[in-house]
């Protein structure tokens, strides 16, 4: 079975949908990660991060996120730091990944997290950078998700126990389409990829 680690999609089956702290109303048999989006930083008040609070005690979150910083668009980068650090202090108190969205920001997104010292597993979403962008990303132990859009050499650099697969590039796709794909630029089988 192939998990869909990244997607928006209400209505998805073994997937983990992200959304906001707003939109979080859990339904049976199904995961989330619940966070506040970079692009949607700049609305961020108290009763969004209150709600976010409550959201990460529960136990169908399994990650919190997607949260980040993204250089060209949202808030301005010192609010998105202020909310990725929230977002990262929240991850570390329940023991939950943390979803990372991550647009010409690698270095920033770096320095917080090994300035913050803490240990919970990290995954970047959507991965299309190159290899160099996604080196010392590696080497922190962050796990790289992969869309149906992505940069061949940098797939090919990330180690197998660190790399995840994700519809949210492509409302359309099928998770196990997206797996096929990569597990063929791989020269493997989905099931070598899995």
């Amino acid at each position: 079975m192939i998990l869909d680690s990244h997607t928006h999609r209400l209505e998805a089956q073994q997937a983990i949908i992200n959304v906001s702290p707003a939109q979080f109303n859990p339904q049976p048999g199904k995961t989330y990660a619940v966070g506040i989006h970079p692009w949607h930083s700049a609305h961020a008040n108290a009763e969004t991060m209150q709600l976010l609070r409550q959201a990460a005690a529960h136990r169908q979150v399994v990650a919190i996120g997607e949260t980040g910083l993204d250089a060209l668009r949202g808030a301005p980068l010192e609010r998105q730091q202020q909310l990725f650090d929230f977002h990262i202090s929240l991850a570390e108190q329940w023991g939950k990944p943390l979803v990372v969205h991550m647009v010409r920001t690698s270095q920033q997104v770096l320095k917080a997290w090994r300035h913050s010292q803490q240990s919970v597993k990290v995954m970047i979403h959507g991965m299309r950078s190159n290899e160099r962008v996604a080196q010392p990303l590696i080497e922190a132990g962050f796990y790289l998700s992969y869309g149906s859009r992505f940069n061949p050499r940098t797939l090919h650099t990330t180690p197998l126990d660190h790399l995840l697969v994700e519809t949210d590039d492509d409302p359309n796709a099928r998770i196990d389409q997206v797996a096929q794909v990569i597990a063929r630029y791989l020269g493997m089988t989905v099931q070598e990829l899995l």
